[in-house]
């Protein structure tokens, strides 16, 4: 059987379908287009995730690949990090210092009375999770009615230092203490922008990892180890939503100097162990305002140390290559989505051996009759 087959046209079919997708993209024209600057400012939590999971802080480019993928956040972070990889690289900062954030969001669940308090912040977390039609109008206000005697919240939140909630299991000897790898950081930490991943890994490099992992995998397996397939059972001593002072070394000078600010949200979790008779930690911090995904991933990062800690890796979340090699959402998606593709050669090969199976089955049966 001859499967040749002659694809005509394909240039001409995929300027077509870009066509397409550029009309589909803008929708009815009698509708205003929506603006790069009106995403950036009003889909944050979208441009967090984006920027999150494509590895590169920068807003605008975040809600522009927001607005060319038609809002497929997978597809926007891709758009992102390839855009990355074109970037030159001019220097390495300093390690952020979260403990010096502008806080404008910080629970801790373990104590009702922290250093630095509890700043409630915005959160969807006391919303009554039903639509609100007020926003179909097209001059919708931020305005609010407040309780009698509550303080205009302000929108760009001071310096607020709040000492980590977890001191306070430390200075209980609740706590396991910090390790001296983690808390002498002489080696260098790995690049997983520049070197693959390979296991089993660093610490350093797992948290890379599930930082730019998906937000959804990760969601999906926290849950699982808190079902049952996992001994987990996590407390929440911190997370904090913030802007954080970048800085870098000069090298002509020496001088450290700040050169911007970034939002970022940070987790911290304490998850009891019977054996040590302590807590143990898991970490997780982000860019943006991403609260599901760093609580999630602090429960994963401690989940990855099952082996570490002495126990027994049994359940997925625990697993490290499991978890690693399948969070990254590009892979995924391409793995996925390359199913798209012609496939013709391969599907004839398959169903020539499907029908050599059948023909020697019913050849074994003849002979047995």
């Amino acid at each position: 059987m001859n499967m040749s087959t002659v694809i005509r046209g394909g240039a001409r079919a995929i300027a077509a379908s870009r066509l397409l997708l550029a009309r589909r993209r803008r929708g009815d024209p009698s509708i205003p287009p929506v603006s790069v600057m009106q995403i950036r400012e009003q889909m944050t939590l979208a441009v967090g995730r984006v920027m999150a999971e494509g590895s590169l802080y920068d807003r605008t480019l975040a809600a522009l690949a927001i607005k060319q993928a038609q809002g497929d956040l997978v597809e926007a972070a891709f758009l992102v990090r390839a855009y990355r990889t074109t970037l030159e690289r001019i220097g390495t900062t300093e390690p952020i210092s979260t403990g010096r954030m502008r806080i404008a969001r910080r629970v801790a669940t373990t104590h009702r009375d922290v250093r630095g308090g509890q700043i409630l912040g915005a959160t969807y977390d006391y919303t009554h999770r039903l639509l609100d039609f007020a926003l179909l109008a097209d001059t919708e206000t931020t305005e609010q009615e407040l309780p009698a005697g509550a303080a205009v919240p302000a929108t760009s939140p001071a310096l607020h230092p709040a000492p980590a909630a977890e001191t306070m299991l430390l200075d209980a000897d609740l706590l396991e203490p910090v390790s001296a790898d983690d808390a002498s950081g002489a080696e260098p930490a790995p690049d997983l922008t520049r070197e693959p991943l390979t296991l089993p890994c660093r610490r350093e490099q797992r948290l890379q990892a599930l930082a730019r992992g998906d937000e959804g995998f990760f969601a999906g397996l926290t849950y699982s180890s808190m079902r049952g397939f996992g001994r987990m059972h996590p407390f929440i001593s911190d997370l904090v939503c913030g802007h954080v002072e970048v800085e870098i070394i000069i090298p002509e000078t020496g001088d450290l100097v700040a050169i911007g600010e970034i939002e970022v949200t940070e987790c911290r979790t304490v998850h009891a162990d019977a054996g040590t008779a302590r807590f143990t930690r898991g970490y997780g911090l982000v860019f943006g305002v991403g609260e599901r995904k760093a609580i999630a991933m602090a429960v994963l990062d401690r989940s990855l140390r099952t082996r570490e800690l002495g126990d027994e890796v049994v359940y997925p979340a625990q697993d490290e290559e499991f978890v690693l090699m399948h969070a990254d959402n590009l892979d995924a998606s391409g793995l996925v989505q390359h199913l798209k593709l012609p496939h013709y050669v391969d599907f004839e090969a398959v169903s020539q051996m499907l029908r050599e199976l059948r023909r020697r089955h019913a050849s074994a049966s003849e002979d047995a009759a």
